[in-house]
């Protein structure tokens, strides 16, 4: 579609559905992500607004030997009590105090996964060796690791949070599923590290891309939204 064309109600669709098809991804398959792909839904990405066009978001594309290698080296230090107490998220993600609505919603989602993968409350081996999946990508053939410049401000993040987002959607457009993950920050000495990041970077999240198993029960979590009128005002007067 050229730039000032109205949309047609094939391209709406195709767009919408490129949205709405995009959920949480927790298994994938072991196909190859071509080169041209990942080029393409991260320079489609890059169209993202941010203030004054700074583009902030830095992407560390992992797949092979340096992916495994990461995933390994922070899969042991989170299944290790002694080394897992040594590592601290370097930003706040969630909320220090939890109220209703999030809280509820959060706890949705959680009890909601663990009951398609036969998890019980009580099982708490089980809950930790699922989250110790975050760490594996859940065996996605591409982890990518994204950073910030520790200079910029909340504007920026802002700004990385839709740079984010086109990821998600670009990928969908070439039949790809992602998952984001923040749980990577609370490992960020050792991304530093293993990535030989520089002093000024600081790691923003992670996230598995790669072909949706179909077939695996964890996949078929879609998470509720809210009805419209829970978050939207109308103002005409």
């Amino acid at each position: 579609m050229k730039l000032f064309d109205a949309p047609t109600p094939d391209y709406t669709a195709a767009v919408d559905d490129a949205i709405t098809s995009r959920h949480s991804m927790r298994a994938y398959l072991p196909r190859e992500v071509s080169r041209a792909d990942l080029e393409g839904l991260l320079q489609v990405a890059a169209r993202a607004p941010s203030g004054t066009n700074t583009q902030p978001w830095q992407v560390h594309v992992l797949t092979g030997a340096a992916k495994q290698r990461l995933a390994d080296r922070i899969t042991d230090a989170y299944l290790d009590p002694e080394q897992h107490a040594e590592h601290h998220e370097e930003y706040a993600y969630y909320p220090s105090e939890w109220v209703s609505p999030y809280i509820d919603r959060r706890r949705k989602v959680g009890w909601d996964l663990y009951g398609l993968l036969g998890i019980g409350k009580a099982d708490k081996l089980r809950m930790q060796a699922q989250h110790a999946r975050n760490y594996q990508f859940f065996d996605a053939p591409v982890g990518l690791i994204f950073t910030i410049d520790r200079v910029m401000e909340k504007g920026s993040w802002l700004d990385y949070g839709m740079f984010l987002q086109n990821v998600m959607v670009a990928a969908r457009a070439r039949g790809l599923h992602t998952c984001p993950q923040a749980a990577f920050t609370q490992f960020h000495k050792l991304i530093e590290e293993e990535l030989q990041l520089k002093p000024a970077q600081m790691v923003v999240c992670g996230m598995a891309l790669g072909y949706a198993d179909p077939v695996a029960v964890e996949n078929s979590l879609v998470t509720e939204r809210a009805p419209l009128q829970d978050f939207v005002r109308f103002l005409d007067q």
